[in-house]
């Protein structure tokens, strides 16, 4: 079949095959049915990347900021053109829902606009009569050749957080998209080449271990950003240290979400069930735990299961969909195993969505369990699924003491009318990103993504000034004229 084809990767402002022997399919979530095969790029493939992004450097270094800025710009109205297509590509290989789908991709485009800001947000500053006749003055630089390694999970936004930054600031930028998901990469490479970006500013290498090691090691490669899982968020982060890179590597979540008996459940339902279902769970800011503070918890989850039993599971194109698939038949297998974990432990199952009645695609039920316990396995690990645990706690602070035992960090929210109540949560959770009344707290373009603990391996934060910090190096320069 033409869909059946093997990806190639965009090197130099080409498309060139991969010397890759090996290829995995890549099928749709929904129907399981074989949308494309991505090769996995071999370290040749990975040193050719680097040797086209190295030599398109030094004249795009060279280029004045605002003119990489403009051509940002360019590239933000060709997203604004293509979200609908965008979108869809997110849809087939992802499984998401279509409005899922396009908030992700709107989210990138924002990334895109901060990009757009460098010549504000890359300005350095100047210190006159430091001493007698002398001033100092900080610029900033880019590294070179940076490298971005990204999830299946969200196949155009994730990238755009990386890409349109890094390049704005003067870098060379090699993409390295999941293996799961490398059909939305390129048509994002597609858009970046239109937009008339230098050929070798921007390439893309398909693959999986094999190149993801590669660049960890190439001496060409300045930086590292990646998103991902926690154990392999540990092995960039150390192996690309130790290789004398720069990395900012985000891991892990388990997100807790604390209720307090004050709490308007009419709104903060329907808060919680988007948190903790949408996208199938499939997200590091997914609500994942409510810790349910007394008297409160038997009305929060009776409200909870009335709905989560109204939850309709099917694929991302129909509209009725509240929940799409997982994206491969052995984390559908995973997360279902995780859930026969919580009922052996005790945990009680007390309401579920509604599956569809087919064989073909990666589905599971959305998943509600009350009577659960801090120590039991579905309330401390990532299942990275639609399943949601409820915990019971008599107080705010035992609430959040239960939070802060979590080895990971990466957001927390609370749902309360107490402003001192929710004072007191944001002085003492030990998270990076919270949401008051607000069950995913994602931050704008324009904050850090600011994971927390074993949620984050590194120092500079993506998205932001915390990603211009990153993807430049200062340099302070002191001077007397005589």
């Amino acid at each position: 079949m033409a869909e059946a084809r093997v990806l190639e990767n965009f090197v130099a402002g080409d498309w060139v095959r991969s010397d890759a022997k090996e290829a995995l399919d890549v099928p749709d979530p929904s129907t399981g049915s074989l949308l494309a095969r991505v090769p996995l790029s071999t370290a040749v493939d990975v040193d050719r990347a680097v040797r086209a992004a190295q030599k398109a450097f030094p004249a795009w270094r060279e280029t004045p900021v605002p003119d990489r800025a403009r051509r940002i710009l360019k590239l933000r109205s060709l997203l604004e053109d293509h979200l609908d297509e965008l979108a869809r590509s997110v849809v087939q290989e992802n499984g998401k829902t279509l409005e899922e789908a396009r908030g992700s991709v709107r989210r990138g485009i924002e990334a895109t606009e901060f990009a757009a800001s460098a010549p504000t947000t890359m300005q350095g500053f100047v210190l006159e009569d430091v001493a007698g006749g002398i001033d100092t003055e900080l610029i900033r630089q880019p590294l070179g050749v940076v490298a971005g390694i990204t999830p299946f999970n969200f196949p155009v936004m994730i990238p755009l957080w990386m890409a349109p930054l890094a390049m704005v600031c003067g870098n060379a930028f090699i993409l390295k998209p999941s293996e799961r998901v490398p059909l939305s990469a390129v048509q994002l490479a597609r858009l970046i080449g239109e937009a008339g970006f230098p050929p070798g500013v921007f390439n893309l290498v398909h693959g999986g271990r094999e190149a993801v090691d590669a660049l960890l090691v190439h001496p060409g490669i300045s930086a590292i950003s990646f998103v991902g899982s926690a154990p392999t968020a540990r092995h960039i982060y150390t192996t690309a240290a130790a290789n004398g890179k720069r990395v900012q590597a985000l891991a892990g979540a388990k997100n807790y979400m604390i209720v307090m008996p004050d709490a308007d459940l009419e709104k903060t339902v329907p808060a919680i069930l988007s948190s903790a279902f949408g996208q199938a769970g499939e997200r590091c800011l997914a609500g994942s735990v409510i810790v349910a503070v007394e008297p409160g918890g038997n009305a929060l989850v009776e409200a909870l299961g009335t709905e989560v039993r109204k939850l309709k599971v099917g694929a991302g194109w129909a509209p009725e969909t509240a929940v799409g698939p997982v994206i491969r038949a052995e984390h559908r297998a995973r997360v279902l195993e995780w859930i026969r974990t919580g009922e052996r432990e005790g945990a009680r199952l007390v309401a579920q969505g509604q599956v569809p009645n087919r064989t073909d695609g990666y589905y599971v039920p959305p998943v509600l369990f009350d009577q659960v316990r801090p120590e039991m396995t579905i309330a401390q690990e990532e299942i990275f699924g639609p399943v949601l645990s409820v915990i019971r706690a008599g107080s705010l602070a035992e609430a959040i003491d239960m939070a802060n035992r979590s080895r990971f960090g990466n957001a927390a929210a609370i749902f309360t009318r107490d402003g001192k109540a929710a004072r007191e949560f944001r002085y003492r959770i030990e998270a990076g990103m919270l949401g008051v009344n607000i069950g995913v707290p994602a931050p704008a373009a324009y904050f850090p993504f600011a994971g927390w603990k074993g949620s984050f391996y590194g120092d500079l934060h993506v998205t932001g000034r915390d990603a211009v910090e990153f993807y430049t190096r200062k340099k302070v320069v002191t001077t007397r004229w005589y």
